[in-house]
Formats: structure tokens, C-alpha cells, sequence
């Protein structure tokens, strides 16, 4: 969405304009709902964080800023909630499916050579990301599915730009490891998503 429209839809829901307020989560529910589920991997849990997010946002309208994007500041809201909720539920966040994040900008032949070694990659991956911490994954997602900057990331986290950096490097050597060792010997062709963007 626009800047100059969503700043046209949050003045109107801020006077009190409920269809300029469901346009906004009309907008954005969706891509809120996928980080939501990625992040706790229940459906119904997800569903309902969801839904807290926008109330919640809502309800603090007047502390938008304008100097941030409004998808930002509702991913900084609804990243919250998840934290949140994931400590009271104390349990380790469970994978999310980095295979959604995208395919790599050069897939050869050399890289995937069939749906089985496909499968095979995505498994590793699954299991080189295991122990990463919330921020740690929210950040890989933020920056490869939602094409957020360190900036934008950093303040959803509510962390230094500079810690971004490191939680995506960690995510990436990672991903190298377990390619190295489980699918190609020569794996430094391969790329992630994104990964030419200063990070």
C-alpha cells in the first residue's frame, strides 16, 4: 500500500472512521497472519495473536508515527504479542519453513536436481535453524519474506541495527553448514533470497 494512502487511512481511523480501520486490516492481516503462525505453529493461537494485534493497534493510533512504514510499526506490535505469548506458554518456538522464503535467484540444475534432494535440503535447513532464538527468526523472516532493512527490523525487535546484522549472518552460516555437509560440497553458488541487500 502506498505511504500517502495509508497516511490518508490511519488519519481517518484515527478520527473514528471504522471502514478506514478495516481497510488497514484488510491490508495487512494476511501477511500478519503468516508471521504470527511462523513464529508459534498453531493455527488457532495464530489466529487469535492476529487478531490481538490489530485491537491492539487500534487502540494506539495516536502513537503512530509516519517517520516508520505502517506495516513496521504493526509488525513491531504483533512481534510483541508473540514473544509475549511464547513465554507464558514456555516453550521453544518451533520451526518455521524457510523453504517460504523463497528460491535461491540461480537455481541450476547443479543446485536441485530433483524434488527428493529438494526435500532432503529443506530438512536440513529446518534443523539448522532449530535452536535459533524468536528474535533470531523473526529477524530471517522480516528480512526475507517482508524485504524489511536491518533499520526497520531493528526497531520491530527493539534491538541495535547492528545485532540484526549478527542474528542474520548466524542464520546464514547456518544454512551454509547444513548445505555443506548434508547437500553439496560445492555449495557457494547457492544464495539466499535477499541476501545481495546490506544486511
Amino acid at each position: 500500500m502506498p505511504r500517502d494512502e495509508e497516511s490518508k487511512l490511519v488519519a481517518r481511523a484515527r478520527r473514528g472512521n471504522a471502514d478506514a480501520f478495516r481497510q488497514i486490516v484488510d491490508a495487512y492481516k494476511d501477511r500478519i497472519f503468516a508471521f504470527v503462525w511462523r513464529m508459534v505453529r498453531n493455527h488457532h493461537e495464530a489466529e487469535d495473536i492476529t487478531q490481538a494485534a490489530f485491537v491492539r493497534a487500534y487502540e494506539a493510533l495516536g502513537s503512530y508515527s509516519e517517520k516508520w512504514a505502517l506495516s513496521t510499526w504493526l509488525f513491531t506490535i504483533t512481534y510483541r504479542l508473540c514473544v509475549n505469548h511464547l513465554r507464558k506458554r514456555r516453550a521453544t518456538v518451533a520451526d518455521f519453513d524457510l523453504a517460504e522464503l523463497g528460491t535461491t535467484e540461480d537455481e541450476s540444475p547443479e543446485a536441485i536436481v530433483s524434488t527428493e534432494e529438494a526435500r532432503r535440503l529443506r530438512e536440513h535447513i529446518w534443523d539448522a535453524v532449530g535452536d535459533l532464538t524468536a528474535p533470531q527468526k523473526s529477524a530471517v523472516l522480516l528480512f526475507y519474506r517482508e524485504g524489511k532493512s536491518c533499520d526497520e527490523i531493528g526497531r520491530v525487535l527493539g534491538i541495535p541495527t547492528v545485532t540484526v546484522k549478527s542474528h542474520l549472518h548466524r542464520a546464514r552460516a547456518k544454512l551454509r553448514a547444513a548445505l555443506a555437509e548434508h547437500y553439496v560440497e560445492d555449495w557457494t553458488h547457492l544464495r539466499l533470497t535477499g541476501e545481495s541487500r546490506s544486511a
